[in-house]
């Protein structure tokens, strides 16, 4: 890239605190770069959850076959290394935040991110794993978006 060009990927956010989110947006990372079959992925949830790491690591799979099958549009995310998140990244972490408080604000939210009204799916499989990262002591904060 020459000097003065910007980046293609607008990576507007800092990535979120907690050990939670981060996990979520590392596994998220990984299983849309490499597949929802990424041994990185599935070892990220081992270390974190130990011998119950199944339930959220099948969830988060669920939750990436479906925001692929559902969207009418390309997700943008971010290598797993970089700093900052995609514009698509943090609606997604605001959605997942919001999906167990205010199930509306993340339907419209997942909407957007999709690029449809055909979210219930997706918001379905957002609140799982939300409820399988809070079960087990690593729960997905609300990502403030300011």
């Amino acid at each position: 890239m020459a000097y003065g060009e910007t980046s293609p990927l607008d990576l507007p956010r800092p990535i979120p605190g907690g050990y939670g989110n981060r996990l979520f947006l590392f596994v998220m990372r990984r299983m849309a770069t490499a597949g929802v079959n990424d041994a990185h992925a599935a070892n990220a949830m081992l270390g974190a959850f130990g011998r119950s790491y199944r339930r959220p690591l099948v969830l988060m799979r669920a939750m990436m076959l479906e925001l692929a099958r559902a969207s009418s549009r390309k997700i943008l995310v971010a290598p797993c290394c970089c700093a900052r998140m995609t514009a698509d990244e943090a609606l997604m972490m605001q959605a997942t935040g919001d999906a167990l408080r205010d199930p509306n604000a993340a339907y419209d939210q997942v909407s957007e991110l999709l690029g449809n009204d055909h979210a219930l799916g997706a918001l379905t499989c957002l609140q799982a794993v939300a409820h399988a990262h809070s079960d087990l002591g690593r729960p997905l904060d609300l990502y403030a978006a300011g």
